[in-house]
């Protein structure tokens, strides 16, 4: 044999004998390298966690302040200085405020639903239309900072609600039932501003039937009335215009319509559908007859719901009483809400020991559009939560 084939031979061999090893420990260096670059996005991982906070739409300065374990004051003159906010610790940020306030305090803001219980196992019936009955109208006052909102809210409530009868409103939970001649009546919402509007209809629960924008006669249309228009307006809820102020010297009720019309609300006597009324707050001036114009939009919706089942509703407003524990002010939707029923709202949950109304009565039920204060709620639930009765199997 040629020595030199052999030799050639034996060193393909060995170099197809060497390649694995060598490939071998190419693979064990790229083992070690994979694990390091693993422990690597770890360790980033972990630290992008620390810096990420997770939050809903629409919570207040104070729950994004202990979020962020940062003084109140200090996101509070941050929004004023850099985002040109007026805000109070109580006021509720949406998430792209969120979104920059977190962002200047080195953390990155996820938005994330919303716990509540899971409601979906026990599907409820729908309501045939012999079921339904008519059910007063949900009303929210709305517009600009002192243009009367509250002037008009207090003399409806006082006229109608506390003539006649002994005592007063004892205390305030933030929505009020109206009762009218004819046995007719009305809700009134109390809101606490347009953020609460926008945070209902985000979180779906629609309790606003009608929107009263009330407008200055001796004011333009400023800028939180624009803003009313545009919350009304996607949420498909229609308009009645109150022009308010119209007993002093300056006031100018055909201006205040003529800037309505520049903002797309066009009033019936220019040949639109949006009822409007002069009224004076102070003196009294025509709020009957804005009264009977929130009862004429109320019979053009035709709003109705069934008083014989479970009760649904939303959370007006909630606090924690010294002496009563956790209290909600719930408005009904739909059904009949009774004492002694165990209801699901958010992540509390409870019996009902007790239901007041807007003087501090107990009653014994309240049905749809009726406001209550509830007792017997495990906790306090955010503002527009919903409210469920569940029926609680005993085994």
């Amino acid at each position: 044999m040629d020595q030199e084939a052999v030799s050639a031979n034996i060193g393909k061999t060995m170099a197809s004998m060497r390649g694995p090893i060598r490939r071998g420990g190419a693979r064990r260096a790229e083992d070690g390298s994979y694990r390091e670059e693993l422990a690597a996005q770890h360790a980033a991982e972990v630290e992008r966690e620390k810096k990420t906070v997770r939050v809903n739409e629409f919570i207040t300065v104070s729950e994004l302040a202990q979020i962020l374990k940062t003084p109140a004051v200090q996101i509070v003159g941050f929004a004023f200085k850099n985002l040109g906010l007026m805000v109070t610790i109580n006021q509720r940020l949406d998430f792209d405020q969120i979104e920059l306030i977190a962002g200047e305090f080195g953390f990155q803001a996820v938005k994330e639903e919303e716990y509540a219980a899971d409601l979906k196992t026990t599907p409820m019936a729908d309501d045939t239309a012999e079921q339904l009955e008519p059910r007063p109208p949900v009303v929210t006052i709305m517009g600009h900072l002192d243009n009367g909102k509250t002037s008009l809210l207090d003399y409806i409530r006082n006229s109608n609600v506390v003539a006649g009868q002994s005592g007063g409103i004892t205390q305030h939970i933030g929505a009020y039932h109206v009762d009218l001649p004819g046995g007719k009546s009305i809700t009134f919402l109390d809101t606490p501003g347009h953020e609460a509007f926008t945070a209902m209809r985000a979180r779906g629960a629609q309790v606003t039937d009608i929107v009263v924008l009330v407008v200055a006669a001796d004011d333009q249309v400023m800028p939180q009335t624009i803003e009313a228009i545009s919350h009304a307006k996607n949420a498909g809820v229609p308009i009645i215009v109150a022009i308010n102020k119209i007993d002093l010297p300056g006031a100018n009720p055909m201006k205040v319509k003529q800037d309505l019309l520049q903002h797309g609300v066009v009033l019936e006597e220019f040949g639109g559908t949006v009822l409007s009324s002069e009224v004076s707050a102070k003196k009294g001036t025509n709020i009957d007859s804005l009264l009977d114009q929130i009862l004429l939009q109320a019979e053009i919706l035709d709003l109705r719901a069934n008083p014989n089942r479970s009760a649904q509703g939303a959370v007006v407003e909630a606090q924690l009483d010294p002496g009563k524990g956790p209290v909600a002010t719930v408005l009904v939707s739909n059904g009949t809400l009774h004492v002694g029923d165990d209801f699901i709202c958010g992540m509390y949950s409870g019996r009902v020991r007790a239901l007041l109304d807007e003087r501090g009565r107990n009653v014994k039920d309240a049905g749809p559009a009726i406001p209550v204060q509830i007792l017997g709620i495990g906790g306090v639930p955010m503002e527009l939560y919903n409210l469920v009765v569940v029926d609680v199997a005993i085994e």
